[in-house]
């Protein structure tokens, strides 16, 4: 069957399942065979699983062995679910079976590595080859639109599973479900922009530029999130994440009682501990188990749930997390007094630990759907460390009313950060806001190259003009959220690459209070300024390009390699400098020859500037 063909039976596709979740990805993956695998997902999603799968561990093969090696396994797990089969190729883990193919396969790049070694550390190794710097570029970043659509009507069949390909291995930490429907889109796309090839070329041009960006900006969306949450539990570990998926769905779903979020928050951590492993068939599996049980409890969890559930099954996912938030009962005090007054608290906690801690962060968080899920985990993790002091033998009575007090301090300077933030962004906009930005992250990592300093404060940006026009009750959750997804990728990019202690320790120490950390980072005191070189500060002829957008650039680029260079430069030692560059800059651009001008003049900007920074 062809690739098109797989993607709109997928579309179609609804799974035989109960309306109880699984226990754990363990016990459902010791009793799951390949076989089996293969009759609950069916051969079109079980095959197309499969390339993506082949595609993510081995990001610099071809489309050809991949999709050869995804025929080879669904021929296995079709003999397999045929007869009931004792062969120790059918009952062997799906996890050891995948990675087995891709090892017998000769000359696959970077595979000989981890081949070598034995299961489980050979998937790990698999799994630290995924590197997502890559992003997604052609066919969609600028495409030949009629070479597009000619292809595509002369290979349309294989044309989609190419598609899933190239998407699979430029983004290795998207979750199979949200490949396949991003292929979707973009079969929807090619149907649309090229139905009418025949008329004028430029139509089918504006087309393309119109239909691709809602193609690619939700897989750019979609892979950072996911990469994300991967990242979160695999540094702080899967308590931290479900008190965060716990805090997300109380918010989302208020109405519903605390055994039915607590067992969705339980399948939810479940199902990503697969996806970031590298489980795509039990990565599937779960979040159809998931969908299924969300929709037939919709009684329990949200009246605005029906429109999602009857969608298809691959829109159905993406439907339900856009959901705006329900509304919360009417009644509910903004405050938890029971968990602070009550005598026997004490000793629930005592007992219960964990499950007390999740009681209070769920009441919390379906009261309070103005606030970020990070500020909710930090409210949950002050509660933690109130009952622990408070509730050991000799602690002073009282000690837990003074709670309130602290969660208002807290609360009140969270709200300040914030506010604060949007008021230097609505008065200088976005590019002198930016340099703000850029000023602060290179005196706190000076580490970073200009261009990921830009870019970090350029995404930072973004979320000022997406979230400072938001009332009161928004403007928490969109501006702390968003920035953790920035943090995020501040953090992995430490990861791979160590930054300085004081990065170290803010994304280390605690997921929650990570935000924070690093905003009471001052100058990193451990780094050496760069020394003055004849090559350090360079103007040409490009500083007088009429393009706006490349000039800001451009200047970026000098404000940070002027902060690397004098990290304590003040204020006004900043504005002098400025202002004499300014002055150069107006006067070069108005000679024949700004190039000579600039060679002229540069070293004297340069010896000035020096005497204006040791003054």
């Amino acid at each position: 069957m062809d690739w098109r063909t797989i993607i709109s039976v997928i579309l179609l596709v609804s799974l035989r399942v109960t309306k109880a979740l699984p226990r754990t990805s363990q016990d459902i993956e010791e009793k799951t065979s390949i076989g089996q695998r293969f009759s609950q997902l069916q051969e079109n999603n079980f095959k197309a699983i499969a390339l993506i799968l082949f595609a993510q561990y081995v990001p610099g093969g071809t489309f050809g062995r991949a999709a050869a090696m995804a025929e080879g396994v669904t021929a296995l797990a079709r003999r397999c679910a045929a007869v009931p089969s004792d062969s120790p190729g059918c009952l062997k883990p799906l996890d050891k079976i995948f990675l087995d193919t891709i090892c017998q396969e000769e000359n696959l790049p970077q595979s000989a590595d981890c081949c070598a070694k034995r299961d489980p550390e050979r998937n790990d190794c698999f799994l630290s080859l995924r590197n997502s710097s890559q992003g997604f570029s052609s066919p969609l970043e600028r495409p030949d639109a009629e070479a597009a659509c000619r292809n595509h009507s002369q290979h349309g069949q294989p044309l989609t599973g190419h598609f899933i390909y190239e998407v699979s291995r430029r983004h290795p930490f998207l979750y199979a479900p949200a490949i396949l429907s991003v292929a979707l889109r973009y079969e929807e796309m090619m149907q649309n922009c090229c139905g009418n090839a025949e008329g004028p070329s430029h139509h089918v041009e504006e087309c393309f530029q119109r239909q691709a960006p809602k193609v690619v900006k939700p897989v750019r969306e979609d892979a950072l999130r996911q990469e994300h949450t991967c990242g979160i539990l695999k540094k702080f570990g899967e308590r931290t994440l479900k008190a965060l998926k716990l805090a997300q769905i109380s918010q989302k779903f208020p109405l519903a009682d605390f055994v039915t979020v607590h067992k969705l928050v339980v399948a939810v951590a479940d199902m990503h501990k697969d996806c970031c492993r590298g489980d795509a068939l039990g990565c599937v599996r779960h979040r159809e188990e998931i969908l299924h049980y969300v929709c037939s409890s919709q009684h329990v969890l949200s009246s605005r749930m029906q429109q999602c559930c009857e969608k298809p099954l691959l829109q159905r996912s993406e439907c339900i997390l856009n959901m705006h938030n329900d509304d919360k009962p009417a009644g509910l005090s903004p405050l938890v007094r029971e968990f602070i007054e009550d005598k026997g608290v004490c000793d629930r906690f005592a007992q219960e630990k964990d499950m007390h801690l999740a009681r209070f962060l769920y009441e919390y968080s379906r009261r309070h759907p103005e606030f970020s899920a990070q500020m909710l985990l930090r409210i949950g993790k002050g509660y933690e460390d109130l009952l622990r002091e408070c509730c050991r033998p000799g602690a002073p009575s009282g000690c837990l009313s003074r709670g309130e007090e602290e969660l208002r301090k807290h609360i009140y300077e969270t709200e300040s950060v914030m506010r604060t933030s949007c008021d230097i962004y609505k008065e200088k906009g976005d590019y002198y806001f930016q340099n703000e930005l850029l000023m602060s992250f290179t005196k706190k990592m000076p580490q970073l190259t200009s261009a990921e300093l830009i870019k970090f404060t350029k995404e930072m940006t973004t979320i000022g003009s997406k979230c400072c026009q938001l009332g009161q009750d928004k403007l928490l959750p969109c501006a702390e959220e968003h920035l953790d997804l920035v943090l995020g990728q501040i953090c992995r990019r430490h990861l791979a690459d160590p930054i300085n202690p004081g990065v170290c320790r803010c994304c280390s120490s605690s997921y929650a209070f990570r935000r924070p950390c690093i905003g009471k980072l001052e100058m990193d005191e451990s780094y050496v300024p760069l020394a003055l070189t004849p090559g350090l500060f360079a103007f040409h002829g490009d500083l007088c390009t009429s393009e706006e957008e490349k000039l800001q650039h451009r200047k970026q680029e000098m404000l940070i390699t002027l902060l690397k260079y004098k990290p304590q430069i003040s204020p006004e030692q900043l504005g002098s400098v400025t202002a004499a560059f300014a002055a150069m800059r107006e006067r070069c651009c108005r000679e024949a020859s700004p190039e000579a001008c600039f060679l002229k003049e540069g070293p004297e900007l340069i010896k000035r500037s020096e005497k204006m920074l040791s003054a």
